[in-house]
């Protein structure tokens, strides 16, 4: 798979199948991804890959906070509102989706069932945690979504599958405390990775991006 495909035919892939995935190719995963472009070569990314006992034991901590109606805190706050045309976008996605699975994704039974799969990182048999030192600036930020964004590439070069979880940090401080990362870090994004099972339905939905020109100008 050259470069161009790899971009243009990953997904965020919500199925998997029970196959582990050799730790020697998770390993070449992050191995790759560290070659991502970063502020001055700063390189301010940390990540913890979770497996076995270990996901399971997370995974049943976090839905027992969600079932038990705990308050999350996540080091990064989700977005309130969003402009025109980015709500737009979002709008379309929910309605399309509601169109194929009959649900609304919205409803507060759906939220619910939704963060649930997120906690059990959709049953996938490795989740990885990217985290950051909490002092560094917006520009961290961007830098580790680079990161995000090479590791999800290489995995689907590879043949696996991703799928990044804003839903994974809902509860920040107990994720943390959980997996012995410092107070001090910033838990940024969890990934649910392995192999992908494209027989299912949730998996047959690609979602749409906008066309060039309602994004780009041209000035010569």
């Amino acid at each position: 798979m050259d470069t161009l495909e790899c971009i243009q035919t990953r997904r965020s892939i919500r199925k998997f199948t029970s196959e582990p995935v050799a730790r020697k190719d998770l390993e070449e995963l992050i191995s790759i991804a560290r070659w991502s472009p970063s502020y001055k070569n700063s390189q301010p990314w940390e990540a913890i890959i979770l497996s076995g006992e270990k996901k399971k034991g997370l995974s049943k901590m976090l839905v027992g906070l969600l079932e038990n109606g705990e308050e999350n805190s996540p080091d990064l706050a989700p977005p309130v509102s969003w402009p025109e045309a980015e709500a737009s976008r979002i709008d379309y996605l929910l309605a399309k989706r509601k169109e194929l699975t009959g649900m609304d994704l919205m409803a507060p039974e759906i939220i619910f069932k939704t963060k649930k799969a997120n906690f059990n990182f959709y049953y996938a048999p490795h989740a990885i945690y990217l985290f950051q030192d909490a002092s560094l600036s917006e520009w961290s930020l961007f830098d580790i979504g680079l990161f995000a964004q090479s590791l999800m590439l290489a995995a689907h070069a590879k043949g696996m599958a991703t799928v990044p979880q804003a839903f994974a940090t809902d509860y920040a401080r107990e994720v943390k405390e959980f997996l012995g990362i410092p107070a001090s870090k910033r838990l940024i994004l969890g990934i649910s990775v392995g192999y992908p099972d494209m027989d299912s339905p949730v998996n047959a939905y690609r979602t749409e991006r906008a066309e060039p020109e309602e994004f780009c100008s041209w000035l010569e």
